[in-house]
């Protein structure tokens, strides 16, 4: 697998497109701090980190609204291994005028749009997630 992140991004928008209660993902650092801004943002339930095999899944709880639809309406990899997106603090995007989030890499880790704002720090703008 070339690309994790969009890897991780496709089984998401896939299970949310299928309704599914949850999915598995193979576990790593990046992919975790990720999971974690969506459930901290409120793009799903929850999570949980399961042993198995030699690395290890996350299972993911994707969130819907009382009628059934999916709280996620889309996720786009922005950055990606065949052409890298940089951004320095003056120029962090704003994802459906700030209805969806940016998760960027800073050298204070992942970070959304609006918390890379406040810290005055840019990097490499990974997805966006509305």
């Amino acid at each position: 697998m070339t690309d994790p992140i969009a890897d991780l991004l496709t089984r998401i928008r896939n299970a949310v497109q299928a309704r599914h209660s949850s999915l598995m993902v193979p576990r790593s650092k990046l992919k975790l701090e990720v999971v974690k801004i969506l459930k901290r943002e409120g793009f799903v339930e929850g999570y949980i980190e399961v042993d198995e095999g030699p690395q290890g899944w996350i299972k993911i709880f994707p969130r819907y609204d009382e009628s059934n639809k999916a709280v996620i309406r889309g996720l786009q990899r922005v950055s990606k291994p065949s052409r890298r997106r940089y951004v320095g603090k003056d120029d962090i995007p704003r994802v459906r005028n700030g209805l969806g989030v940016a998760i960027l890499t800073t050298p204070r880790g992942l970070l959304t749009d609006r918390q890379a704002r406040q810290a005055g720090v840019g990097g490499e703008v990974l997805c966006y997630v509305w």
